[in-house]
C-alpha cells in the first residue's frame, strides 16, 4: 500500500467508527472526514466544496422540496382518506397502509411519506382498538422498500445514478431501478402484511390502543407537593391513585437538588417534586385527588405569549432535529418561550433524571403545551413529527391535480432524457413557487440540511478513495479471496456487505463508500458495472435490522414502543428474502 492509501484507509475507518458510535451527527462526522482529507492533501483545497454542486446533492434537495409540496397539497392525505373505510380487517389494514406508504415513497422522500402516514396509522389503530406497534414498523419498512423502486425514491439511488454518469457518461434514468426494486417492494410488502408483523414481540403488539389516540410508552412528568396538600408529612403510600399500578414514582427531588429513588416509607415535604412514569390521562386524576401541581418548562414569558386557547400536542423528534442533543433551555430559546414541555417519553430506557436535565434524543416523544394557532408550525420548525389527530390537509382537487401534473411532466422530461433529473426537478420547484403551491418563506424548510452536508462532504472523500487506488486494491483482494466462485455468489456477498454497513451507518454514506468499490470489482472481473451498481443501490436501502440505520426506523421507535432488539426479528427474514430475490433479478435485468 502507498502512503496515500494508508492515509485514506485510516480516515475511512475512523469515519465508519464514528458513524457506528453515534455520539456525533452524521453530517458532523462527514465534514470531519472531508477536513482530514483536505489537511492531508488527499482532496485538493480548490475541490473541497465541489460536492455542493454535484448533481446528486442538487437532486436530493429538490426532491425534498417536491415532497413538501405534495404534503401541503394533500396528495397522500387524499389517498389515506379514501382507504379509511377498508381498515376494519387487521391484515387489510396493515397491507393497505404499508402499500400506500411504499408507493408514496417511490416518488417522494421516504421519511416524509412516513411522517404523513403516522397520524393516519395511529388514528385508525385507536379507532379499531389495535396497538400502533402492529402497524408502525411495517410502515417504516414499507417506506424504505418504496425508495428502491425509482431513481428519486431514496438518496442512495440518486448517488448511484450520478456515479454511473461519471464512469459511463450516462446516469441511470428514473425507472431503471424499477425492474429490480418493484418486485422487491411487492414481495416485501406481502411478507410484511401477511407474515412479518407477527414477528413483532407480543409485549409490544398486545398493548391496547388508549383513548387519546396512541399507545406510546408512559411519559416522564413532574408534580410538586403544595404546602396545602394533605400529603405533607405522609408516606408515598398515601398518594391516591398509585394503588392502581398504572402510575409509578420514578424518583423524588427538590427544586435544586439531585433526583433520588423514592423509598416506600419516606415522608413527603412541601416542595418535594415527584417524578412520575405515567400516561398523561392518568396524571390529571392524580393531580385532582391529591392537591398536586403539574410542573412544566413554562416561564412568565410563556403566559404572556400564549394568551387564548392552549393545546397539548405530542411530537416525536426526528433524526437531525435541532433539538437532538439539546435540552429544555434550548427548547425555550428556540420557541421564544412560547412552548412548554409537559412530559417526555423515551421507549426502552428507564428515565429518572428531572425533565429539565434531560438531553433530547432522536425518537423521544415530547408532550408540549402551546398556542393552538401556532403550535403546528412550531413543531415543523423544531423537527418534530406530530402524533395527534389532525384534520386532513386537503388542498382541494385543483391543487392536487396541479402538483401531480407538474411532477409528471418533470418525470417525463427526465425519463425521455430531454434534461437531466437534477435540472428537471429544480425547474419543477421553480414552477411550484411561481404557482404559489409552496410559500417562498418555507421553500428551504423541507430540505434535510444534515443529509445535504453529509453528501456534499463525502462525495470528495469517495473520489479520493478512487484517486488513491484504494478501491482498486481492496477490490483486487476481494477477487483473490472469491476466485473461482460463481458470479452470483460474488454479487450476493457484495449485497450482504452493503446491507450490513447500511444497518450501522447512514444509507447515503454507505452508497458513497460502496459504489466505488463495486465499480472496481466489476472492472477487475471485466464485466458490466451496472449490476454491481444496482447491487449497492439495493443493499444501501436495506436498513431493516436496527433503529439507527434509517430515519424511518428511528421515527417509529417511540410511538410504537419498540426496543433496539425488536427490529431484527422482522428485518432479518426480510433481508434474507431480498437477497434471494435481488441477486437473480439483478442478473436478469442487467446482463453481465
Amino acid at each position: 500500500m502507498t502512503y496515500q492509501q494508508v492515509l485514506i484507509a485510516i480516515i475511512l475507518l475512523i469515519t465508519i467508527g464514528l458513524f457506528i458510535w453515534g455520539k456525533y451527527r452524521h453530517d458532523i462526522v462527514a465534514a470531519f472526514s472531508l477536513g482530514c482529507c483536505i489537511l492531508t492533501g488527499l482532496v485538493p483545497s480548490d475541490l473541497a466544496f465541489a460536492g455542493f454542486g454535484h448533481p446528486a446533492v442538487i437532486t436530493v434537495a429538490a426532491v425534498l422540496v417536491i415532497s413538501d409540496v405534495m404534503r401541503r397539497c394533500g396528495v397522500v392525505d387524499l389517498i389515506a382518506q379514501a382507504l379509511m373505510p377498508y381498515t376494519k380487517n387487521l391484515l387489510v389494514h396493515i397491507l393497505l397502509l404499508t402499500a400506500v406508504v411504499t408507493i408514496a415513497s417511490s416518488f417522494m422522500n421516504n421519511v416524509g411519506a412516513l411522517a404523513l402516514m403516522l397520524p393516519v396509522a395511529i388514528t385508525t389503530c385507536a379507532k379499531h382498538n389495535r396497538s400502533p406497534a402492529i402497524l408502525l414498523m411495517p410502515l417504516a419498512f414499507g417506506s424504505i422498500l418504496g425508495g428502491m423502486t425509482t431513481a428519486i425514491g431514496t438518496p442512495p439511488n440518486i448517488i448511484i445514478a450520478m456515479m454511473r454518469a461519471e464512469v459511463s457518461g450516462e446516469a441511470f434514468s428514473m425507472f431503471d431501478f424499477s425492474p429490480v426494486g418493484v418486485w422487491i417492494a411487492i414481495a416485501g410488502v406481502l411478507f410484511i402484511g401477511l407474515i412479518g408483523w407477527r414477528f413483532i414481540p407480543k409485549a409490544r403488539s398486545n398493548r391496547s390502543a388508549p383513548e387519546q389516540l396512541f399507545a406510546i410508552g408512559d411519559y416522564l412528568t413532574e408534580v410538586i407537593i403544595s404546602e396545602k396538600s394533605e400529603l405533607v408529612g405522609q408516606s408515598a403510600d398515601a398518594i391516591k391513585g398509585l394503588e392502581k399500578g398504572s402510575i409509578e414514582v420514578a424518583g423524588i427531588a427538590h427544586r435544586h437538588g439531585e433526583t433520588m429513588s423514592m423509598k416506600r416509607y419516606q415522608r413527603l415535604k412541601a416542595g418535594d417534586i415527584l417524578i412520575l412514569q405515567a400516561d398523561p390521562s392518568e396524571v390529571q386524576s392524580l393531580l385532582d385527588n391529591n392537591d398536586l401541581e403539574l410542573i412544566t418548562s413554562a416561564d412568565k414569558k410563556f403566559a404572556e405569549l400564549t394568551q387564548g386557547d392552549l393545546t397539548l400536542v405530542e411530537g416525536v423528534i426526528k433524526r437531525g432535529s435541532c433539538l437532538e442533543g439539546r435540552g429544555v433551555p434550548y427548547l425555550r430559546r428556540r420557541s421564544n418561550s412560547s412552548l412548554a414541555l409537559v412530559g417526555l417519553a423515551r421507549e426502552g430506557r428507564r428515565v429518572q433524571r428531572r425533565i429539565r436535565r434531560q438531553t433530547f434524543k432522536a425518537g423521544d416523544i415530547l408532550l408540549l403545551q402551546g398556542s393552538a394557532e401556532s403550535v403546528d408550525e412550531q413543531l415543523s420548525d423544531l423537527g418534530l413529527v406530530p402524533l395527534a389527530e389532525r384534520n386532513l390537509t386537503l388542498g382541494g382537487p385543483r391543487k392536487v391535480t396541479m402538483a401531480l401534473s407538474i411532477f409528471a411532466v418533470a418525470v417525463a422530461l427526465g425519463v425521455l432524457k430531454i434534461l437531466p433529473l437534477a435540472i428537471v426537478f429544480v425547474l419543477a420547484v421553480m414552477v411550484y413557487v411561481l404557482l404559489e403551491l409552496i410559500p417562498v418563506r418555507n421553500l428551504y424548510d423541507a430540505i434535510d440540511w444534515p443529509v445535504i452536508i453529509l453528501l456534499a462532504s463525502l462525495i470528495p472523500v469517495g473520489k479520493a478513495l478512487e484517486d488513491t487506488g484504494l478501491t482498486t486494491l481492496v477490490a483486487n483482494q476481494l477477487l483473490i479471496v472469491t476466485q473461482g466462485l460463481p458470479i452470483y455468489i460474488i454479487i450476493g456477498l457484495l449485497l450482504v456487505m452493503t446491507m450490513w454497513l447500511s444497518d450501522v451507518i447512514n444509507n447515503a454514506a454507505t452508497a458513497v463508500v460502496m459504489a466505488p468499490l463495486a465499480y472496481s470489482i466489476s472492472q477487475g472481473l471485466g464485466m458490466n458495472a451496472d449490476p454491481f451498481f444496482m447491487t449497492v443501490a439495493v443493499g444501501a436501502s436495506c436498513a431493516f435490522m436496527t433503529p439507527i440505520g434509517h430515519q424511518s426506523n428511528t421515527l417509529v421507535m417511540g410511538p410504537g414502543g419498540y426496543q433496539f432488539g425488536d427490529y431484527w426479528r422482522m428485518g432479518l427474514p426480510l433481508d434474507i428474502i431480498i437477497v434471494l430475490l435481488a441477486v437473480p433479478l439483478i442478473m436478469m435485468a442487467w446482463p453481465l
